[in-house]
């Protein structure tokens, strides 16, 4: 297999073709995106700064910082660029928060983490995160299932769609193992939606769980994948179906190569970097690179835009720390024989 991966264009900033400050988006990341029933593409940032951002990395609270927003967006050329035509919006017209904090525990941010649409419906993965412990590592409350039934303008948390870490402290740091599905990624396939989980942080290995799309909310009617079979209910039964270190994964089928294509950030090659498999549990192939650190200092993320499924140019978002804000690329795949 063949990669060439090249910058597209930047997609939020106030020096972006959307000009996204005029939502009052200054600063962002991450740049999750899933389609709709009705031609649009959702697209969601994480932690997001208006005017006093700063410029470099990320802003203070007191510059309008809001954990979420949520875009909206309908080009599917995306050769030129990804264009925003609107966001969910407060009375100012600038982007307002969809997912609230949780006031019942100790809570930086609520980051989202993967999204999907299902029998009209939007559900959106996403973590609490209790402590900031640096780039690499950090400790979530719990990783979450959320919903919205008016094409994500509001979203709920229901408490059974919770899947709750185990919080480390000083004194106890030989506690049981954190739970493998505090950030995750959404993938549909045989008439079950699935999930695949890591722990909070880069550094972990990435699991699997099915459960049949009538039930996405319980979490109880969640299967794990053990390596050799499903078992239901207990998510430490799971066994890697990755092997880390996994940060930030993305994953869609393509039709055109005939396989599921996955990126995430490898923290041990400072970059985001592609593998491929012909099901879910695997095996995955080693990772291969995509785009450096070295070209874009501080890149996380990479998130692919649902586009890809159909063609050899697989688009999706990457961050940057330092401009903290979201650009676009592009990878041509090149497969000897796309059937096998």
């Amino acid at each position: 297999m063949l990669t060439e991966t090249e910058l597209v264009a930047r997609v939020t900033g106030p020096g972006s073709a959307n000009r996204t400050d005029r939502f009052g988006v200054h600063g962002t990341d991450l740049g999750i995106t899933w389609d709709a029933d009705d031609g649009r593409t959702l697209i969601v940032f994480g932690d997001t700064y208006g005017e006093r951002w700063g410029g470099h990395g990320a802003g203070p609270r007191e510059a309008d910082w809001r954990c979420n927003v949520l875009g909206y967006c309908t080009n599917r050329d995306l050769s030129a660029g990804l264009t925003i035509d609107s966001m969910v919006a407060r009375p100012d017209g600038h982007a307002r928060q969809i997912i609230e904090r949780d006031p019942r525990v100790k809570e930086e941010t609520v980051i989202p983490c993967s999204g999907i649409s299902i029998g009209g419906k939007h559900y959106l993965q996403y973590m609490s995160v209790r402590t900031w412990s640096g780039p690499r590592r950090w400790y979530t409350n719990y990783g979450g299932i959320a919903v919205s039934s008016d094409g994500g303008a509001t979203w709920d948390k229901p408490s059974s769609a919770i899947w709750r870490n185990h919080i480390r402290s000083f004194w106890r740091r030989r506690s049981r193992r954190d739970s493998p599905f505090q950030m995750g990624a959404f993938a549909r396939a045989d008439n079950h939606l699935y999930l695949l989980g890591t722990p909070s942080g880069r550094l972990g290995h990435a699991y699997l769980a099915r459960v049949s799309p009538d039930h996405v909310l319980d979490r109880r009617a969640y299967e794990y994948w053990t390596g050799a079979t499903w078992h239901p209910s207990d998510e430490y039964r799971a066994q890697p179906v990755m092997r880390g270190p996994v940060g930030e994964l993305s994953v869609i089928y393509s039709a055109h190569a005939r396989r599921w294509l996955a990126i995430h950030l490898d923290e041990s090659l400072a970059a985001l970097v592609l593998r491929t498999a012909t099901d879910l549990a695997g095996p995955w192939t080693d990772p291969l690179p995509l785009v450096t650190g070295q070209e874009f200092p501080a890149l996380y993320g990479g998130f692919l835009h649902p586009v890809s499924a159909t063609g050899p140019d697989v688009y999706f978002t990457m961050s940057q720390w330092g401009p903290y804000n979201v650009f676009l690329m592009r990878t041509r795949l090149t497969f000897d024989n796309p059937s096998r």
